[in-house]
Parts: C-alpha cells; structure tokens; sequence
C-alpha cells in the first residue's frame, strides 16, 4: 500500500522514435476524443459523489473506481503527449495497467471528512495556482524535449524529470479536484517514483 494516497510513477527510456515524436500531437487525436467524453461523465459522477460524501462520509467504490480510472487514463495520455514515454496509450484506465508512467491509488478510506468536502472548492484555490504552474513547467519540459528527440532521438533525463515534475503535481492535484484525496498534494512525489529499466 502507498505511504500517500496516490503517486505517480514513470519509466524512464533514453531512446525515443523521432518520428512519433514529430507528429505526437496528431497521434494523439483519438485520445484527446476519449478523453473529453470521459471527463464530462466523470464530472457528473464527481457532482453526485459530492453529495454522497457529504452525507455520508463515504466514496461509493464503483464510482471511486471510475473517477479513479479517469484520472489514471488522463495521466497515459497527458504523459503520451508530454513525451514521457513512446509507448502509445491504452484506451483504458485499468488499474492493473503496465504503462510506463502512471497513477497509483491507495484504497478508499473508510470516512473522509465531511468538512473538506464542504469547502472543497474553497480549499482547492492555493493547489489551482501551484498546479497551473506546474502546467507551464511541463509545457515547456515537452517544448524543449520535442527538439532534442527529434534532432538526436534521445530523452536527456534531466528534460524528462523536468516534464515528470510538472506533470506529476498536475495529476495528483487532479485527484485532489475530483475527492479522490482529501489533503493537499505535496509539491514533489516520492523520489523513488522513477524507474529506470535496466
């Protein structure tokens, strides 16, 4: 079981296709598609979960579990299009998923608090702002990386910490957005959540 609630985790390859690399926003069109229709079903699954944790202190797992594999198959794509990884993403969010770069939750507690549910939206201000910076540390992280690859084929590994950083408070603030954790995120992950094959 995960110390934090959840964490984000990624592979890292030196070697990358120059050309996926090149056209990594058109091959991500599909995704993009699934995406946004799974956000607009999540959002509503987020709104009646709201109510239902504020009654009863308690996520439904099955609607936890979709909201969960929502924010999980965000993390494939959004890292698909960042250049953490070549491999093209499943149109899935399983949690059993190998993906090279994913969200791993820790079970639902048995009570959240009624309290951080109430003002969620109020509490979620400060982690907004770290989070849409942390955006603009990714963005620029995939800008440079998209140069460097499809000059010299290869990721440097301080441009994929660089993208991993932003891209990591980004997810996991995610989560904290949609009531799947009920404390803020911290700014870095685990430092151990880079795995570099062997």
């Amino acid at each position: 079981m995960n110390a934090l609630p959840v964490t984000f985790e990624q592979n890292y390859v030196e070697r990358r296709s120059r050309l996926t690399t090149f056209f990594r926003l058109i091959l991500a069109i599909p995704h993009y598609v699934v995406l946004s229709l799974w956000a607009i079903a999540a959002s509503l699954v987020v709104i009646v979960a709201w109510f239902v944790l504020l009654f009863t202190a308690r996520w439904p797992r099955g609607m936890f579990d979709f909201v969960a594999g929502f924010c999980r198959y965000a993390t494939f794509v959004y890292a698909y299009v960042c250049l953490l990884t070549d491999e093209y993403p499943p149109f899935s969010g399983a949690e059993e998923s190998t993906y090279p770069v994913r969200l791993t939750f820790a079970p639902p507690k048995p009570a959240y608090d009624r309290l951080k549910v109430l003002f969620r939206l109020f509490l979620a201000i400060p982690v907004a702002f770290i989070s849409y910076a942390m955006q603009i540390v990714a963005q620029i992280g995939a800008f440079i990386a998209w140069f460097v690859i499809v000059v010299t084929g290869k990721q440097p590994q301080g441009l994929q910490d660089m993208t991993a950083l932003g891209l990591s408070y980004q997810q996991r603030s995610l989560t904290y957005f949609v009531l799947l954790t009920e404390d803020w995120p911290p700014f870095t992950d685990n430092p151990a959540t880079r795995i570099t094959p062997a």
